[in-house]
Order: C-alpha cells, then structure tokens, then sequence
C-alpha cells in the first residue's frame, strides 16, 4: 500500500505514489552499524594496550642507545635528544611496572572478589586509572629531563645515564623517592596480589559447584586451577627477572658512586 500526493495546477490533478521507503541516509547507516560491529575494550585491555605503548617507547630508544654503548659511550646527537632519548627510556620502565601493578590488582579482584568486581571493574574506570598512571609517570620521570646531559670528554661526548657528578647528589635523592613510590611499592602490591590469589585458587571450594554437575567438572576446574597457579608463577619471575636486577644492579652503582665522591682520597 502507498501514500498518495496531489499536484494543483489550474484545473489539472496529478497523483503519483509516494513509497514509505526510509531515507539512504539512513539505510546506510543501518547497514554500516549492522555489517560493522563495534567492539568494546575490556579493563584487561586497555591495560595491556598501554603496556604495549609503554614498550614501544622502550623500542624507539633501543637503537640510539645501541649505538651509543657500541661506540665506546660515544654521544654523536645534539643534548636535547639525550634528554629526550634518557626520558622515554625511564618513563617505559616505571609505566611498565605500574600497569603491571594494575594488571595485578585487577586479577586479584577478579578472583578474590568476583561479586564486588562487577561494580568496582568497569572500562571508564580503566581508561580513567590509565590516564592516572601516563599522568604520574610523566610527571615523575620530568626531572630526568635536567638531570640528563652531555658532556664532552678526550674520547667524545658523554650522554649521562644519570646526571654530571656535581649534580649527583641532588639526583641520589630524586631517584631514591622514584625507586621507592615507582618500584618498591608496586612490586610489594604485585607479589601479594599473587600471593592472595594462589591462595585463592588452591582452596578446595573456589569454582566448584555441589551435586552431579560439581562432580563432572572437579576434574576441568582442577586443571584449569593448576594452570592459573602456573601462569601466576610465571609472571612473577618474569617481573622479578626483568626488573629486579636492574634497581639492585643500580642501586649498588649509587652507593659505590657516592662513597667515592664524598672519599676522593680512597
């Protein structure tokens, strides 16, 4: 059935059909929505695509670093893009640690509180925790932007990885807070994030149902909890093996620097 519309001009009468045929807009519209679906990111993603960001800024840097170290400490770019290139370098590490740390808590939260995770966990609250984290690293790691310099020796241009040794001091207390707050406590949080959650999942009722279909599943949820527990092991050497080292190596560095610059004589 169609609607009909008339046309007066003089004595003339015209009819001609009108369709209920929607607008192309519209349809177009509708077909895109319908053959394009969109996809929403979930808090553990959004997560693991800032970590991945973080990383990338590790990648940018790796090649001038390289270079650097292969060229016998040999600074051959301008002392703006030290500081640039020392920047991204400290701001992937410590922006690594911490979405680890909220990686962790998200887990934990998800497994030691599954009820009270639907109304904690959300993606808005990740973007927002996200933007927290970026806000705080860069805020943090702002300082190495002074501390970095150059510095021309007989066998070339330095690129500090710390700061000039008049400079030291000041920059021994800058870094002691940022190991403290960016790694110190991160990594507290990480490992009894773990902990809590083994525990969790090695308790005999954790996702396990009564009656027949309990008895049915015992043997998959066994499994899959000794595969969580694994996978829980795994990520913590992987973080003590990655980041560990590294802040004793340096804080040993320190102190040897320190002690040599306030004993000249020894």
């Amino acid at each position: 059935m169609v609607n009909t519309g008339k046309c007066v001009k003089g004595k003339i009468i015209c009819v001609f059909p009108q369709p209920r045929w929607p607008p192309l807009t519209t349809t177009a519209t509708q077909t895109k929505q319908a053959t394009v679906p969109r996809t929403r990111w979930n808090p553990s993603t959004i997560y693991m695509f800032n970590l991945t960001m973080c990383d990338t800024l590790y990648i940018f840097t790796l090649p001038f670093l390289i270079y650097y170290y292969a060229d016998e400490n040999d600074w051959p770019f301008s002392e703006p893009f030290c500081k640039v290139i020392r920047f991204l370098f400290y701001s992937n590490l410590y922006g690594s640690i911490l979405f680890l740390c909220c990686i962790s808590l998200h887990r934990f939260v998800g497994i030691c509180y599954p009820v009270h995770s639907l109304y904690w966990v959300s993606a808005r609250r990740a973007r927002l925790v996200s933007v927290a984290v970026w806000a705080f690293v860069l805020l943090c790691q702002a300082p190495v932007l002074y501390f970095s310099r150059t510095r021309e020796r007989a066998t070339g241009q330095v690129c500090y990885d710390t700061t000039s040794p008049e400079l030291f001091d000041d920059f021994l207390v800058y870094s002691s807070v940022v190991s403290v707050f960016m790694f110190c406590l991160p990594f507290v949080v990480v490992m009894v994030c773990y902990g809590l959650m083994v525990r969790k999942l090695q308790e005999s009722s954790w996702g396990s149902s009564g009656g027949d279909e309990g008895e049915r599943g015992g043997l998959a949820a066994k499994r899959s909890k000794q595969k969580s527990v694994k996978m829980i092991i795994i990520v913590l050497a992987m973080f003590m093996l990655c980041f560990l080292p590294f802040h004793l190596t340096r804080s040993l560095y320190y102190s040897f620097r320190y002690l040599r610059q306030s004993n000249p004589a020894q």
